[in-house]
C-alpha cells in the first residue's frame, strides 16, 4: 500500500495546478488566471511569463478578484480566480454567492494554501470553514483533490465545467495514492476507491487521504480490511458510493482538514442517518476551537490526523461494535 507509492516522484498539488493551467492556455487563449497578489504563492509566475495577456493581478482585493472573474466568465472566458482559501472564502463570500453562484457564471474559484497549510501563521490564516460555507451555497461544486493525478484531472475537467467550481489546494507535496493511475477514470462528483475492504471504510478528502491510506496499511497488518475512499468532491457528495461502502463495512470514519462542523464528515453522517443506514461513525478533523500553532504536520499530529490516530479511531469503533454484539 502506502509504502510502495513513496518511490514515485511527486510534487505539491499547487505546482501541478500551475503546470496544467499552462498546458490548457497553450491551446486555449480563453484561459484566464486572476490573482489577488497571489501570483507567487499560487505558483503562477511561470504562467504569467508565458501568457502575460492571460493573467490579471487585482492586488490584495478578494472581492474585486471574484467580481472581475465573474465578469470575464460572463463573456465566455474560462477563469481561474486564485487566492488564499482563508481570505477568498471569507472576504469574498458575498461575491461568490451573488456574482458567481447566483448569477451562474462558471468561475473556477481556487483556494490555495488551504486548511492549516499556513501552519505557524495561525488561525487568521487557516481555512477551516470553507467547505461549510460553500456547501450552503446553491450552484457551486466543492472539490479538494488529494494527489497530483487528481489535481491534474480536476483542473482539466473544471476548465470546461458549465457551473461554478471551488477548488481547494494545500501546500505540501502529495504522494500518489496508487502505483499507476493510467487506467483510472476520474470524474468530478464521483468518489475514488483507493483500497478495498469490508471491515471499515475511511472516507477522506484532500491532503488527509494519504494519512488515511497509511492508516489502512497499519490496519492491514492487524488483519483489518479497510476501504479507503478519496471523496475529492465534497459537494455534490457521491451518495451512491457512500451508501455501498457503509452497507458493506461495519464502521465509517471520515477525515478532513476542516472543522468537524459542516464539512465532509457531517455531509456523510447526515446522508446515512436520513436514509436509515445506521453505522457507527467517527468524524475526524479540527474540533470546535482555535487551532494550536505549528506546522501542518504538527497540527495534524496534535489532532490525531495521522496513521496512528486514524487507525486507532477505526479500531475503537470496531471494538465498540464487538462489545455491543457481546452485550446482546
Amino acid at each position: 500500500m502506502a509504502e510502495n507509492i513513496e518511490k514515485r516522484p511527486y510534487k505539491a498539488n499547487l505546482e501541478v495546478y500551475s503546470e496544467t493551467l499552462q498546458r490548457l492556455a497553450e491551446k486555449d487563449s480563453g484561459i484566464i488566471a486572476v490573482t489577488s497578489d497571489s501570483r507567487g504563492s499560487g505558483k503562477l509566475v511561470p504562467f504569467g511569463e508565458k501568457y502575460p495577456e492571460q493573467i490579471i493581478e487585482v492586488g490584495i482585493a478578494e472581492q474585486n478578484l471574484v467580481g472581475v472573474a465573474a465578469g470575464l466568465a460572463s463573456c465566455g472566458k474560462k477563469v481561474f480566480a486564485t487566492s488564499p482559501a482563508c481570505f477568498l472564502s471569507a472576504r469574498a463570500l458575498e461575491q461568490i454567492k451573488n456574482d458567481v453562484a447566483y448569477s451562474n457564471n462558471p468561475v473556477n474559484v481556487v483556494g490555495i494554501s488551504a486548511g492549516v497549510s499556513y501552519g505557524a501563521l495561525g488561525t487568521t490564516h487557516h481555512s477551516l470553514h470553507d467547505y461549510a460555507v460553500l456547501r450552503a451555497i446553491h450552484n457551486i461544486i466543492v472539490v479538494a483533490p488529494a494527489d497530483n493525478y487528481e489535481t491534474e484531472q480536476a483542473i482539466q475537467q473544471a476548465a470546461d465545467w458549465p457551473e461554478p467550481v471551488y477548488l481547494r489546494f494545500g501546500k505540501k507535496a502529495m504522494p500518489f495514492l496508487k502505483d499507476d493511475e493510467k487506467d483510472e477514470v476520474f470524474k468530478l462528483g464521483k468518489g475514488r476507491v483507493i483500497t478495498k475492504g469490508d471491515d471499515a471504510v475511511i472516507i477522506a478528502c484532500g491532503e488527509t487521504v494519504y494519512p488515511a491510506l497509511e492508516a489502512a496499511s497499519v490496519l492491514e497488518t492487524e488483519g483489518i480490511a479497510t476501504m479507503v475512499i478519496s471523496m475529492h468532491t465534497i459537494k455534490p457528495l457521491d451518495t451512491g458510493l457512500l451508501k455501498k461502502a457503509a452497507e458493506k463495512c461495519k464502521v465509517v470514519v471520515t477525515v478532513e482538514e476542516h472543522s468537524v462542523n459542516g464539512g465532509l464528515g457531517e455531509a456523510c453522517a447526515a446522508y446515512l442517518m436520513q436514509h436509515s443506514i445506521f453505522r457507527p461513525v467517527k468524524i475526524m478533523g479540527i474540533p470546535d476551537e482555535y487551532t494550536v500553532t505549528g506546522s501542518q504536520t504538527e497540527i495534524f499530529n496534535h489532532y490525531g490526523i495521522n496513521k496512528t490516530g486514524i487507525s486507532d479511531a477505526v479500531k475503537n469503533l470496531l471494538q465498540n461494535v464487538s462489545m455491543d454484539k457481546a452485550d446482546k
